[in-house]
């Protein structure tokens, strides 16, 4: 028997649906109303009255039964394929994704995945790879294993199907991020590898089911794969191409950024080369330089940096009074934490917001908000 589909998400993928509705505005509209469904039932004056909703798209918010029944219906089409849709509220969703600003609001994912798992290594490369370049992208997954991270690629050509089919091989997790809906693989020639990857990983995306392909979309989601990692490695790139624009994407995000060196007369190492010379990317010499980054030692998936460590002085004060006040009582309306933090709501309102997306708090239905457990210092 089927589990009936959660009323509030079908709300929240309905919100999804309104166009031209960005990932920060929908998650202004979550912070301020509470919840998607509260959101639905404000009155046309109360919702204009959150940044970020104007005219344009109030009037667009008429639709709103045309938006719940595509959402219930995109859900029931979910189920059926054997898709899970997470959003951005919930504690499945990658908690890696969530302070950056335009991390997706919607996740859809097949297979046995975890989608916070203690260790992530992403590693990408071009399309036209050449024999060093698949050989070093094995090796480096093979000297990785031992530390059993989770292997996060795009299923491309080249690079990217070399990752995940070594990641199987020593049976690592591994997390195809595609371009393309859910239930569509691209290229078809590697759904081979893509349903292999179901039984240990999966594919993700942030496209819905029956989207339309779109060629923007793949550097789009070059964001999720810098995201989700730990640490990236570029094995071969070329001075333009996807996988430069991951690794730029990787050093905004600040994560840790590693680039194998190659011959000065290939085209195919001129992108890694540069990023080592503008000192963007590290020298990738072997498993050690990610593994002494993070700490990370043999025989326990658990890295003692995999908490996240919160120093209450790199806030303002408002901040800290807030995240001070919440580690105690857990979770506090709006109303409250105004009451208390001696904080107005329109200022608090934009405080916390800051903080959800920093990743430390998650707003709840009735504008409500909880501390997201982290490690106090």
């Amino acid at each position: 028997m089927e589990r009936p589909i959660d009323e509030e998400l079908v709300y929240a993928v309905a919100l999804s649906l309104v166009p031209q509705l960005g990932p920060g505005i929908y998650k202004n509209i979550i912070s301020y109303s509470g919840s998607a469904k509260q959101f639905f039932a404000l009155t046309k004056g109360k919702a204009a009255k959150i940044p970020g909703v104007g005219p344009k798209l109030l009037s667009q918010l008429s639709g709103k039964d045309t938006y719940l029944t595509n959402a219930h219906s995109l859900l029931e089409e979910a189920v059926k394929q054997g898709v899970t849709v997470t959003t951005y509220l919930d504690k499945s969703f990658p908690q890696r994704l969530k302070s950056f600003p335009d991390s997706p609001i919607l996740l859809f994912y097949r297979g046995d995945l975890n989608l916070n798992p203690a260790r992530t290594v992403g590693i990408v490369g071009t399309r036209n790879a050449t024999t060093y370049g698949k050989s070093v992208t094995a090796k480096i997954v093979e000297d990785l294993a031992p530390y059993r991270p989770t292997i996060i690629s795009g299923l491309a050509y080249g690079i990217d199907i070399e990752a995940h089919r070594a990641a199987l091989q020593h049976n690592l997790p591994t997390i195809g991020v595609l371009g393309t809906p859910i239930n569509k693989i691209y290229p078809a020639y590697h759904s081979h590898i893509a349903h292999q990857m179901m039984e240990n990983g999966g594919l993700l995306s942030e496209y819905k089911i029956g989207a339309p392909l779109n060629a923007s979309n793949f550097p789009q989601r070059n964001r999720i794969i810098a995201g989700m990692s730990d640490a990236l490695v570029i094995v071969e790139a070329a001075k333009k191409g996807g996988a430069l624009i991951t690794a730029e994407i990787a050093y905004s995000y600040n994560k840790e950024l590693f680039a194998v060196p190659g011959n000065l007369q290939s085209t195919y190492s001129e992108g890694c080369n540069n990023l080592i010379r503008t000192m963007k990317a590290g020298i990738y010499m072997g498993p050690k330089d990610i593994a002494d980054t993070f700490s990370w030692t043999i025989g326990s998936e658990e890295s003692p940096k995999s908490s996240v460590v919160i120093n209450l002085e790199d806030f303002d004060p408002m901040e800290r009074a807030i995240l001070q006040l919440l580690t105690e009582e857990k979770e506090l309306d709006i109303d409250q934490l105004s009451w208390k933090c001696q904080i107005p709501i329109q200022t608090l309102a934009s405080k916390l917001l800051n903080l959800e997306f920093q990743g430390w708090l998650k707003s709840l239905p009735g504008k409500k908000y909880q501390w997201v457990s982290q490690k106090t210092r």
